[in-house]
């Protein structure tokens, strides 16, 4: 019986060296990846991440840039925020959401001159539609992405040409952007 007592203390004995040889080895080791995963991230992934998301911006930009230097030059108006046309509270379902999900949105229209300004006026639930379609054409996916709104914003404008072609417009500004 003394034995098998002894016998039974020795594995215990064995079970808390483990144990503590885990506490040794394990939690600094544990630390050191932490260390290395975080200098992976700080150091190689963000730096990609940021190279790809300025690719993007700097397209965007471009792109808007086209589009709004043209009426400028035309016009000979280079003043920006002289001719705001606000469409207020846009509430759309975004594409494949099967109604479960709701955006909410108002935005402004940064107009070269009086005349755009007043063919906004005059063509508001055309507008308002176009606004509609190209929000609900989007998924979720693509309205949580804040790299993606200027070019929402460059679609928008695009369509906004289409429908009134001799619309001046500097710039788009969303005053709301809510996805729930």
């Amino acid at each position: 019986m003394a034995k098998e007592k002894k016998e039974k203390k020795e594995p215990s004995e064995g079970k808390s060296k483990i144990n503590l040889k885990m506490l040794l080895i394990g939690i600094p080791l544990f630390m050191l990846q932490l260390v290395v995963v975080y200098f992976i991230t700080a150091n190689i992934l963000l730096n990609k991440w940021k190279e790809s998301a300025a690719q993007i911006n700097g397209n965007v930009n471009v792109e808007q840039t086209a589009d709004t230097e043209e009426p400028d030059e035309s016009s000979g108006s280079g003043e920006t925020g002289k001719y705001v046309y606000v469409v207020e509270d846009i509430i759309v379902n975004p594409a494949n959401t099967q109604g479960k999900r709701l955006m909410l949105t108002s935005l402004g229209f940064d107009l070269g001159d009086e005349v755009s300004n007043s063919s906004m006026e005059e063509k508001e639930i055309p507008v308002r539609d176009m606004i509609i379609n190209t929000l609900a054409s989007k998924t979720i996916e693509q309205l949580s992405n804040v790299q993606y709104r200027d070019t929402l914003k460059a679609e928008i404008t695009g369509n906004l040409k289409k429908l009134i072609p001799k619309i001046k417009v500097n710039k788009v500004y969303f005053s709301k952007y809510i996805i729930q």
